[in-house]
């Protein structure tokens, strides 16, 4: 600051011995050389002085009050923030004339708070919809609790794109670098348009059956329909033991509800268990099994479709038991959060 005031004073004599803007910069830059005031700062302070200014301090600011981390200042942040937590601190700072790093030590430190991005989920939840969802939720868990094998021969399964080549995540892709390195970087990619999909259906031990659906074949209600009848008969041959008493859990979609469908599991006596409607966080193939498929094979180009349905077929062969048995067991940690939750979706939609 001393040197500014110098600076000032020189200024001011140069204004008096009738220097020009230009000439006052050259000499001041010529005396003080890296510390020199910049150049809009010299012209700003040459005009004050030629237009008669004699101070060479600054004007008292007005208007701001105190920017100390007092109490006060604390709750009036804290108001202001559970009136509306999207603000920002410059915003915080404008409303109530405090300044913007006072504003962000309060918040980080007195407030022990942080800025956490909205979590995008499936979709806004209607009151009927939360309530349908709790309410599913509860009967499940009643269930359970009456019959702590109720899950035993329950299958469960669903359909989803696998695409022939997916990039890594931003996770996936990190590197372990010094502090004296640069960030690394990450073009972006989009997934491959050459892409297959898979059905499969697995239980508490396993994959039950799984298939892919021809190329420009739509999963409409006569092909799921045949895809249950495959299921179906391969429960014949590797689930023996409740083969004559097995539940199937999917989802909602049409070709899953359509009359054809409801009808085939109503005269084969197939129990279907209840799905809530906008619910991936409720099912297994969406919150355990894709999610491992997909995570396994992102980061590879796999050249065409054939190598995507091998690389797939290896990835549900080489999951243990155990993490099947651990999805079964999430499942029902996540009925009960659901129910906890009144219905809303929970923090983690996914494994």
């Amino acid at each position: 600051m001393q040197r500014t005031i110098e600076q000032r004073y020189a200024i001011k004599f140069c204004v008096g011995l009738g220097h020009s803007g230009t000439e006052t910069l050259g000499l001041i830059r010529e005396v003080f050389k890296d510390e020199s005031m910049s150049q809009t700062a010299v012209f700003k302070w040459h005009k004050l002085f030629k237009d008669g200014r004699e101070s060479v301090d600054d004007e008292p600011r007005a208007g701001r009050p105190s920017t100390s981390r007092t109490d006060d200042n604390v709750q009036r942040v804290r108001e202001v923030l559970n009136s509306d937590s999207r603000l920002s601190v410059r915003m915080i700072a404008d409303r109530i004339g405090i300044d913007k790093m006072t504003v962000h030590t309060i918040i980080t430190e007195n407030l022990a708070m942080r800025k956490i991005c909205a979590k995008l989920v499936p979709k806004a939840l209607s009151y009927d919809q939360k309530q349908s969802r709790a309410s599913a939720c509860e009967d499940l868990l009643q269930r359970v609790e009456e019959d702590p094998d109720f899950l035993d021969n329950v299958i469960t399964g669903g359909e989803s794109w696998i695409s022939e080549y997916d990039p890594e995540t931003k996770r996936q892709s990190s590197e372990s670098l010094t502090a004296a390195s640069s960030r690394p970087k990450k073009a972006r990619i989009n997934k491959s348009r050459v892409k297959a999909m898979l059905i499969v259906f697995f239980d508490s031990k396993g994959v039950v059956h799984y298939e892919f659906v021809p190329e420009e074949q739509a999963v409409n209600g006569a092909f799921y329909l045949e895809v249950l009848k495959r299921l179906k008969g391969k429960v014949s041959r590797v689930r023996q033991s409740i083969a004559g008493n097995w539940k199937l859990h999917h989802d909602n979609t049409p070709s899953h509800t359509c009359s054809k469908v409801t009808d085939y599991l109503t005269k084969n006596a197939i129990a279907t268990i209840p799905q809530p409607l906008y619910s991936p966080d409720l099912a297994p193939a969406c919150y355990f099994l894709f999610p491992k498929v997909k995570s396994s094979l992102k980061g590879h180009h796999h050249g065409t479709l054939s190598a995507v349905e091998e690389a797939c077929m290896r990835t549900l062969k080489d999951l243990p038991e155990s993490a099947y048995h651990g999805a079964y067991e999430s499942w029902k940690s996540r009925w009960k959060k659901c129910v906890d939750a009144q219905g809303m979706y929970f923090d983690e939609l996914y494994l």
